[in-house]
């Protein structure tokens, strides 16, 4: 009797801190590449059962279409223009081996909110925030890191970069990491990190080293699939899926924890990768280069086999953890909203967002307004690889509705010249609070920068 007192005092006491989190986060992931989203090519059943037990959401987004500002904006709920984590500003899309830019401190991230609730916290695989010691996973509220710094092609010679470190808390274990076996590696980490934490509430952040290119995989999924080694990578990361989805399972943690895959952008298209039908691909902020599979499976409160439409996004998260577990947020402004109402179908439930913009690099180049997105007309592009006119720089303005041509082919400005007005004003909202191209906006927020850095390097 009295053991089985305790165990029920355990279940209360998990139950009153709010679930587990466990967050998937693919790298270069396309709206079209899994099953449950319409790939005849990539094999995925975990993933796809996942969807039939769970909400499977079809206006997800990410706030931006590469990968550094993508991952700033989860672990903040901001825009990462908002928290100037935009852009290099040496030249480059996103943060590089060495760079000396990274979160600011005052910043609460997802993670730090979470460990003031009791919750023990791991970062399992890409980082790609700040490859310094005070950018490092462990210095923004990770109890565990374990993984690459930044993107698995980030190990060029001619700019002195070092081999592409595997890093375990703030010491390179590995270097060059093997790739093939990453895979395999974080998900033996990740089901170590939950039966460890099994008895009280965890969050588990697994971003993917795949299917960025290079792509490898274990010799257990290498040339396995029927689209190539993209197929293998992203059969791989099914897998893993499965293994992580039996670990809650095995230690009866399956009814208290959220489960969320989705990608950090779209898929760049290449190699098999696939937005269908979306247009666009990664860099670009057509809807392929944004909008994203999400799946999120919660037994008890998530209805099975549902679909959502509504708009909703990355920044999401943190408000609605914060909501599902009693956390709280900082007094620092964010553009997230609590979606619990989306995740759980709640009758009415309606998108939390007036307007979502679509920042590429520094540059605002789109803004949706419920079903209509324009495309700003734009005198130059970041890069010049997105969408362009013969001069190949700049490109002319466009207005679309979404529910009617997802495509994006068939401009209706001339037509609809109030939604124009309405386009106009929230631009200029933007440009004001958040900014664009080289002008500030008066709620931004600035990042770090320290005074010198140094490559990582293997320690004995």
């Amino acid at each position: 009797m009295r053991f089985l007192f305790l165990t029920l005092i355990s279940i209360w006491s998990l139950q009153a801190a709010g679930p587990n989190y466990v967050l998937i986060f693919c790298d270069d992931l396309g709206y079209g590449d899994l099953g449950c989203y319409g790939s005849k090519k990539n094999r995925t059943p975990r993933i796809d059962a996942m969807a039939k037990e769970g909400v499977r959401f079809t206006s997800f987004y990410s706030s931006s279409p590469v990968c550094t500002p993508s991952r700033a904006s989860l672990l903040t709920g901001c825009y990462a223009r908002r928290v100037s984590m935009h852009e290099d500003f040496t030249g480059h899309w996103v943060l590089i081996p060495r760079s000396r830019r990274g979160m600011h401190a005052d910043e609460l991230t997802l993670p730090e909110m979470l460990k003031a609730k009791g919750y023990a916290t791991a970062c399992i695989g890409k980082w790609h925030l700040g490859d310094q010691p005070p950018h490092l996973p462990t210095a923004h509220g990770f109890d565990e890191y374990f993984g690459i710094p930044y993107s698995n092609d980030m190990a060029s010679r001619r700019r002195g970069d070092p081999p592409l470190p595997l890093v375990k808390q703030a010491k390179v274990i590995e270097a060059p990491a093997d790739q093939a076996t990453l895979t395999q590696r974080y998900t033996r980490e990740a089901v170590s990190f939950i039966e460890r934490n099994k008895a009280k509430p965890f969050f588990l952040y697994l971003p993917h080293t795949f299917p960025h290119l290079p792509l490898f995989a274990s010799k257990d999924f290498h040339g396995k699939s029927a689209n190539g080694r993209y197929g293998d990578s992203v059969e791989e990361i099914d897998w893993s899926t499965g293994q992580i989805l039996d670990a809650l399972k095995k230690h009866g943690l399956e009814k208290n924890t959220l489960v969320i895959f989705t990608s950090d952008n779209g898929s760049n298209g290449r190699n098999g990768g696939s937005n269908a039908p979306l247009s666009g691909a990664k860099g670009g902020t057509m809807e392929g280069g944004m909008r994203v599979p999400m799946i999120a499976r919660w037994p008890v409160r998530i209805p099975a086999g549902t679909t959502c439409d509504a708009l909703s996004s990355t920044m999401d998260f943190l408000p609605t953890f914060a909501r599902l577990s009693g956390g709280q947020l900082s007094k620092n402004k964010i553009d997230g909203h609590d979606i619990t109402p989306l995740l759980t179908g709640a009758q009415g439930a309606q998108s939390p967002y007036e307007v979502f913009y679509y920042y590429r690099r520094r540059q605002l180049q789109a803004v949706r307004w419920g079903d209509w997105k324009w495309h700003l007309p734009l005198e130059n592009t970041f890069p010049n690889w997105t969408t362009a006119n013969q001069k190949g720089r700049g490109r002319p303005g466009k207005l679309v509705n979404l529910k009617k041509d997802l495509a994006e082919k068939i401009d209706v400005t001339e037509a609809n010249p109030k939604v124009m007005a309405k386009m106009r004003e929230l631009v200029a909202q933007a440009e004001a609070t958040l900014g664009n191209e080289a002008r500030q906006g008066k709620e931004q927020r600035p990042a770090t920068t320290l005074g010198s850095s140094q490559p990582m390097v293997l320690q004995n």
